[in-house]
């Protein structure tokens, strides 16, 4: 007796969606190739959306919860700034080989694809807006944080182009929590010493 194949959901789309991406780009999202690798019919994906656009859009929202309102709520649960800092600075450093790398990749590559720029826009300013957050808890002025998130920013981005293009030239293994120590005592350098009971 034939077992009756899963529902597919629009998140099971919208992941595979993403996974297209990371190999390709915005551009290698297709139905037709979707619909072979998920076992599905395009009637399967026109009932969840009404477009490619729809799904490319549904596909970057996953990635922009996955890869930072999820990170973010992670961080969240560690204590004081300065942790949060070296916590998300050395789990970006760690994640930047693999699926996630892959997709933050290409969807650098594909800047030219108006949603995924907006994407990017939109992912962008929450990080940098968290980062700068935590340097002004350490007692940064605003302009002083902001620029602190950018080179923070972009150290992590310059990183994953690094272990992408060159991996041997790229600090990992264990090497690699010293090298995100190293980056964040120069990112907080010169910072005030903070209040009885510490900056939370």
């Amino acid at each position: 007796m034939a077992t009756e194949k899963r529902q597919l959901t629009a998140h099971d789309w919208a992941a595979a969606a993403l996974t297209a991406m990371g190999r390709g780009g915005a551009a290698a999202v297709a139905v037709e190739p979707l619909s072979k690798v998920l076992g599905a019919t395009r009637g399967s994906f026109y009932w969840h959306f009404s477009s490619r656009g729809d799904l490319v859009r549904a596909a970057l929202a996953l990635w922009e919860r996955r890869e930072t309102e999820d990170v973010i709520a992670w961080v969240e649960a560690v204590d004081g700034p300065r942790e949060r800092l070296r916590t998300l600075l050395l789990g970006a450093l760690r994640r930047t080989s693999g699926p996630s790398a892959e997709v933050e990749l290409a969807l650098q590559a594909s800047v030219d694809d108006p949603d995924v720029a907006e994407a990017l826009a939109r992912v962008t300013a929450r990080r940098l807006e968290y980062l700068a957050a935590q340097f002004a808890a350490l007692g940064h002025d605003d302009a002083d944080a902001r620029e602190r998130a950018v080179m923070a920013y972009s150290a992590f981005l310059g990183h994953t182009q690094l272990v992408h293009a060159t991996p041997s030239l790229a600090p990992s293994g264990d090497d690699l929590a010293g090298y995100a120590d190293r980056w964040i005592a120069r990112l907080t350098e010169d910072a005030p010493v903070p209040a009885v009971g510490g900056a939370r």
